[in-house]
Protein backbone atom coordinates (compact mmCIF):
# COMPACT_ATOMS: atom_id res chain seq x y z
CA UNK A 1 0.00 0.00 0.00
CA UNK A 2 3.49 2.21 0.35
CA UNK A 3 4.26 3.50 -3.19
CA UNK A 4 7.79 5.01 -3.51
CA UNK A 5 8.56 7.50 -5.86
CA UNK A 6 11.12 5.93 -8.59
CA UNK A 7 13.73 7.81 -7.80
CA UNK A 8 13.40 7.06 -3.62
CA UNK A 9 12.68 3.11 -5.12
CA UNK A 10 16.20 3.77 -6.78
CA UNK A 11 18.44 4.94 -4.17
CA UNK A 12 16.98 2.51 -1.73
CA UNK A 13 17.71 -0.83 -3.87
CA UNK A 14 21.44 0.89 -4.24
CA UNK A 15 22.05 1.94 -0.65
CA UNK A 16 22.20 5.52 -1.42
CA UNK A 17 21.63 8.02 1.53
CA UNK A 18 17.29 9.16 2.05
CA UNK A 19 16.03 11.54 4.37
CA UNK A 20 12.20 11.36 4.97
CA UNK A 21 10.67 14.88 5.36
CA UNK A 22 6.52 15.20 7.28
CA UNK A 23 3.92 16.43 5.78
CA UNK A 24 2.05 18.43 8.29
CA UNK A 25 4.42 20.77 8.59
CA UNK A 26 3.46 21.73 5.25
CA UNK A 27 -0.15 21.47 5.41
CA UNK A 28 -0.76 22.65 8.87
CA UNK A 29 2.20 23.78 9.75
CA UNK A 30 2.86 26.82 7.81
CA UNK A 31 0.67 29.37 5.40
CA UNK A 32 0.37 28.88 1.60
CA UNK A 33 2.30 29.80 -0.17
CA UNK A 34 5.38 29.81 2.38
CA UNK A 35 4.61 26.00 3.46
CA UNK A 36 5.48 24.73 -0.60
CA UNK A 37 8.38 27.45 -0.94
CA UNK A 38 10.12 26.21 2.25
CA UNK A 39 9.14 22.40 1.39
CA UNK A 40 10.95 22.92 -2.17
CA UNK A 41 14.01 24.33 -0.73
CA UNK A 42 14.01 22.17 2.32
CA UNK A 43 14.77 19.05 -0.53
CA UNK A 44 17.11 21.15 -2.26
CA UNK A 45 19.24 21.40 0.92
CA UNK A 46 19.04 17.82 1.47
CA UNK A 47 19.83 17.02 -2.17
CA UNK A 48 22.86 19.74 -1.73
CA UNK A 49 24.40 17.19 0.82
CA UNK A 50 24.24 14.28 -1.77
CA UNK A 51 20.83 12.60 -0.46
CA UNK A 52 17.74 11.60 -1.63
CA UNK A 53 14.14 13.77 0.09
CA UNK A 54 11.28 11.48 0.32
CA UNK A 55 8.39 13.76 1.80
CA UNK A 56 5.51 11.71 2.88
CA UNK A 57 1.94 12.09 2.38
CA UNK A 58 -1.25 10.56 1.67
CA UNK A 59 -3.23 11.63 -1.83
CA UNK A 60 -6.29 9.94 -2.58
CA UNK A 61 -5.97 7.51 -0.55
CA UNK A 62 -2.64 6.36 -1.21
CA UNK A 63 0.52 6.54 0.74
CA UNK A 64 3.13 8.25 -1.13
CA UNK A 65 7.63 8.21 -0.11
CA UNK A 66 8.80 10.92 -2.55
CA UNK A 67 6.49 13.72 -4.10
CA UNK A 68 6.42 15.16 -7.52
CA UNK A 69 6.66 19.25 -7.71
CA UNK A 70 2.82 19.24 -8.79
CA UNK A 71 1.94 16.93 -5.74
CA UNK A 72 3.49 19.52 -3.42
CA UNK A 73 1.82 21.81 -4.58
CA UNK A 74 -1.06 20.31 -4.32
CA UNK A 75 -0.71 19.12 -0.74
CA UNK A 76 0.26 23.06 0.18
CA UNK A 77 -2.49 24.32 -1.27
CA UNK A 78 -5.46 22.40 -0.82
CA UNK A 79 -8.04 23.10 1.81
CA UNK A 80 -9.20 19.65 2.53
CA UNK A 81 -5.90 17.62 3.55
CA UNK A 82 -6.38 15.83 6.99
CA UNK A 83 -3.87 15.85 9.69
CA UNK A 84 -2.87 11.65 10.24
CA UNK A 85 -1.64 10.43 12.83
CA UNK A 86 -1.22 6.14 13.43
CA UNK A 87 -4.81 6.02 14.22
CA UNK A 88 -6.25 8.10 11.29
CA UNK A 89 -4.06 6.16 8.22
CA UNK A 90 -6.51 3.46 7.60
CA UNK A 91 -9.31 5.88 8.20
CA UNK A 92 -7.47 8.13 5.24
CA UNK A 93 -6.37 5.18 2.87
CA UNK A 94 -10.18 3.34 2.96
CA UNK A 95 -11.53 6.46 2.42
CA UNK A 96 -9.46 7.71 -0.36
CA UNK A 97 -8.55 10.83 1.12
CA UNK A 98 -5.40 13.63 1.37
CA UNK A 99 -3.51 13.22 4.12
CA UNK A 100 -0.68 14.86 5.67
CA UNK A 101 1.46 12.92 7.58
CA UNK A 102 2.67 13.94 11.57
CA UNK A 103 5.65 12.79 12.94
CA UNK A 104 4.51 9.67 14.50
CA UNK A 105 2.62 8.52 11.00
CA UNK A 106 5.80 9.63 8.96
CA UNK A 107 8.53 7.84 11.27
CA UNK A 108 5.83 4.12 10.33
CA UNK A 109 5.98 5.06 6.83
CA UNK A 110 9.80 5.84 6.81
CA UNK A 111 10.40 2.59 8.51
CA UNK A 112 8.64 0.28 6.75
CA UNK A 113 9.89 2.03 3.07
CA UNK A 114 13.55 1.30 5.12
CA UNK A 115 14.18 4.99 5.33
CA UNK A 116 16.24 5.22 8.49
CA UNK A 117 16.70 9.38 8.65
CA UNK A 118 13.59 11.32 9.16
CA UNK A 119 13.97 15.35 9.72
CA UNK A 120 11.27 17.59 11.58
CA UNK A 121 10.73 20.82 12.78
CA UNK A 122 10.15 20.12 16.34
CA UNK A 123 8.52 16.77 18.27
CA UNK A 124 5.25 16.50 19.57
CA UNK A 125 5.09 15.36 23.31
CA UNK A 126 3.75 16.03 26.78
CA UNK A 127 1.05 18.71 26.94
CA UNK A 128 1.24 21.05 29.67
CA UNK A 129 -1.53 19.77 31.76
CA UNK A 130 -1.52 16.43 30.74
CA UNK A 131 -1.99 15.51 34.41
CA UNK A 132 -5.66 16.10 33.88
CA UNK A 133 -6.27 16.02 30.23
CA UNK A 134 -3.91 12.84 29.25
CA UNK A 135 -2.50 14.80 26.37
CA UNK A 136 0.90 12.88 25.33
CA UNK A 137 1.66 12.89 21.17
CA UNK A 138 1.87 9.50 19.58
CA UNK A 139 5.23 10.85 18.66
CA UNK A 140 6.66 9.53 21.67
CA UNK A 141 5.42 5.96 21.84
CA UNK A 142 6.51 5.67 18.03
CA UNK A 143 10.08 5.79 19.06
CA UNK A 144 9.74 2.20 20.22
CA UNK A 145 8.59 0.97 17.41
CA UNK A 146 9.79 2.48 14.36
CA UNK A 147 14.08 2.11 13.43
CA UNK A 148 14.73 6.02 12.34
CA UNK A 149 16.40 8.44 13.77
CA UNK A 150 14.67 12.00 13.72
CA UNK A 151 16.17 15.45 13.69
CA UNK A 152 13.89 18.18 15.38
CA UNK A 153 14.98 21.12 17.20
CA UNK A 154 14.30 19.84 20.30
CA UNK A 155 9.92 19.56 21.15
CA UNK A 156 7.96 22.53 20.59
CA UNK A 157 8.16 25.31 22.72
CA UNK A 158 4.07 24.73 24.04
CA UNK A 159 5.01 21.83 25.48
CA UNK A 160 6.00 20.51 28.86
CA UNK A 161 9.58 19.80 28.14
CA UNK A 162 10.46 18.09 31.69
CA UNK A 163 8.17 15.70 31.42
CA UNK A 164 8.89 14.85 27.72
CA UNK A 165 11.99 14.15 28.54
CA UNK A 166 11.20 11.83 31.33
CA UNK A 167 8.72 9.90 29.36
CA UNK A 168 11.34 9.69 26.26
CA UNK A 169 13.89 8.04 29.03
CA UNK A 170 11.03 5.66 30.05
CA UNK A 171 10.71 4.55 26.61
CA UNK A 172 14.29 3.90 26.49
CA UNK A 173 15.25 6.85 23.76
CA UNK A 174 18.37 7.88 23.40
CA UNK A 175 18.14 11.50 23.19
CA UNK A 176 21.14 13.03 21.64
CA UNK A 177 22.24 16.74 21.81
CA UNK A 178 23.25 17.59 18.54
CA UNK A 179 26.88 19.86 19.48
CA UNK A 180 24.88 21.13 22.66
CA UNK A 181 24.45 20.08 26.26
CA UNK A 182 21.48 22.00 26.33
CA UNK A 183 18.18 20.44 25.42
CA UNK A 184 17.16 23.25 22.58
CA UNK A 185 13.18 23.98 22.84
CA UNK A 186 12.26 24.80 19.37
CA UNK A 187 12.48 28.45 18.77
CA UNK A 188 14.84 28.95 21.25
CA UNK A 189 18.22 26.85 21.91
CA UNK A 190 17.93 26.25 25.94
CA UNK A 191 15.38 24.80 27.51
CA UNK A 192 16.59 25.07 30.92
CA UNK A 193 16.95 20.85 30.66
CA UNK A 194 20.27 19.24 30.04
CA UNK A 195 20.37 16.48 26.92
CA UNK A 196 21.19 12.61 28.28
CA UNK A 197 24.04 12.35 25.52
CA UNK A 198 25.99 14.93 23.34
CA UNK A 199 27.30 14.20 20.16
CA UNK A 200 29.18 16.54 17.71
CA UNK A 201 29.23 14.65 14.43
CA UNK A 202 26.98 13.22 11.73
CA UNK A 203 29.43 10.94 11.75
CA UNK A 204 29.46 9.70 15.20
CA UNK A 205 25.62 9.56 15.34
CA UNK A 206 25.40 7.19 12.34
CA UNK A 207 27.73 5.07 14.42
CA UNK A 208 25.42 5.11 17.21
CA UNK A 209 22.41 4.20 15.18
CA UNK A 210 24.25 1.18 13.63
CA UNK A 211 25.35 0.25 16.81
CA UNK A 212 21.40 0.11 18.56
CA UNK A 213 20.33 -1.85 15.67
CA UNK A 214 23.42 -3.95 15.30
CA UNK A 215 22.33 -4.89 19.27
CA UNK A 216 18.97 -5.66 18.28
CA UNK A 217 17.26 -2.63 20.02
CA UNK A 218 14.41 -1.63 18.56
CA UNK A 219 12.74 2.19 17.98
CA UNK A 220 14.00 5.12 17.03
CA UNK A 221 16.65 8.09 18.38
CA UNK A 222 15.81 11.69 18.75
CA UNK A 223 18.34 13.97 18.03
CA UNK A 224 18.47 17.26 19.38
CA UNK A 225 19.61 19.94 16.63
CA UNK A 226 19.45 23.83 18.40
CA UNK A 227 17.63 26.20 16.04
CA UNK A 228 20.76 28.67 14.71
CA UNK A 229 21.84 31.17 17.17
CA UNK A 230 20.70 34.10 14.62
CA UNK A 231 17.54 32.53 13.98
CA UNK A 232 16.69 32.17 17.86
CA UNK A 233 13.63 33.91 19.69
CA UNK A 234 14.77 33.46 23.00
CA UNK A 235 13.14 31.63 26.28
CA UNK A 236 12.28 34.98 27.90
CA UNK A 237 10.27 36.24 24.88
CA UNK A 238 8.51 33.67 23.27
CA UNK A 239 7.36 32.49 26.86
CA UNK A 240 4.91 35.00 26.86
CA UNK A 241 3.57 34.87 23.88
CA UNK A 242 3.24 30.89 24.44
CA UNK A 243 1.03 31.36 27.60
CA UNK A 244 -1.42 33.82 25.79
CA UNK A 245 -1.73 31.33 22.52
CA UNK A 246 -2.75 28.71 25.03
CA UNK A 247 -5.03 30.42 27.08
CA UNK A 248 -7.30 31.58 24.11
CA UNK A 249 -6.83 27.98 22.84
CA UNK A 250 -8.56 26.91 26.09
CA UNK A 251 -10.53 29.71 26.23
CA UNK A 252 -11.54 28.42 22.38
CA UNK A 253 -12.15 25.06 23.54
CA UNK A 254 -9.53 23.98 20.91
CA UNK A 255 -8.38 20.54 21.68
CA UNK A 256 -6.19 17.26 20.11
CA UNK A 257 -4.85 17.60 17.39
CA UNK A 258 -6.34 21.15 16.28
CA UNK A 259 -4.23 22.37 19.45
CA UNK A 260 -0.77 22.30 17.45
CA UNK A 261 -1.86 24.18 14.25
CA UNK A 262 -3.93 26.90 16.22
CA UNK A 263 -0.79 27.76 18.26
CA UNK A 264 1.56 28.04 15.93
CA UNK A 265 -0.53 30.38 13.55
CA UNK A 266 -1.64 31.98 16.78
CA UNK A 267 2.05 32.76 18.12
CA UNK A 268 2.91 34.13 14.32
CA UNK A 269 0.64 36.55 14.62
CA UNK A 270 1.51 37.59 17.98
CA UNK A 271 5.02 38.07 17.15
CA UNK A 272 4.42 39.61 13.41
CA UNK A 273 5.60 36.81 11.89
CA UNK A 274 9.02 36.72 13.20
CA UNK A 275 8.32 32.68 14.82
CA UNK A 276 7.48 31.57 11.28
CA UNK A 277 11.09 33.05 10.11
CA UNK A 278 11.88 30.87 12.94
CA UNK A 279 10.12 27.66 11.91
CA UNK A 280 11.54 27.79 8.31
CA UNK A 281 15.49 28.72 9.86
CA UNK A 282 15.15 24.97 12.23
CA UNK A 283 13.25 23.23 9.43
CA UNK A 284 16.83 24.42 7.08
CA UNK A 285 19.24 23.68 9.60
CA UNK A 286 17.62 19.86 10.78
CA UNK A 287 17.26 19.44 6.72
CA UNK A 288 21.41 20.00 6.81
CA UNK A 289 22.47 18.00 9.54
CA UNK A 290 19.69 15.00 8.44
CA UNK A 291 21.24 14.71 5.49
CA UNK A 292 25.03 14.61 6.56
CA UNK A 293 23.70 11.73 8.85
CA UNK A 294 22.51 9.87 6.42
CA UNK A 295 25.43 9.72 4.00
CA UNK A 296 27.32 9.34 6.94
CA UNK A 297 25.28 6.35 7.68
CA UNK A 298 25.19 5.10 3.96
CA UNK A 299 28.59 4.52 4.16
CA UNK A 300 28.63 2.37 7.16
CA UNK A 301 26.54 -0.09 5.11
Amino acid sequence: MITLNPEVHEALQNGQPVVALESTIISHGMPYPQNVQTAREVEAIIRDQGAIPATIAILNGDIKVGLSDEELELLGSSKDVMKVSIRDLPFVTAMKRHGATTVASTMRIAHQAGIRVFVTGGLGGVHRGAETTFDVSADLTEFTLSDVTVISAGVKSILDIGLTLEKLETLGVPVIGYGTSDFPAFYSRISGFKVPLQLDSPSDIANVMKHKWDLGLTGGISVANPIPLEDEIPASRIDPHIEQALSEAAEKGIKGKDVTPFLLAKISEITSGQSLKSNIALVKNNALLGAQIAVAYAKLH
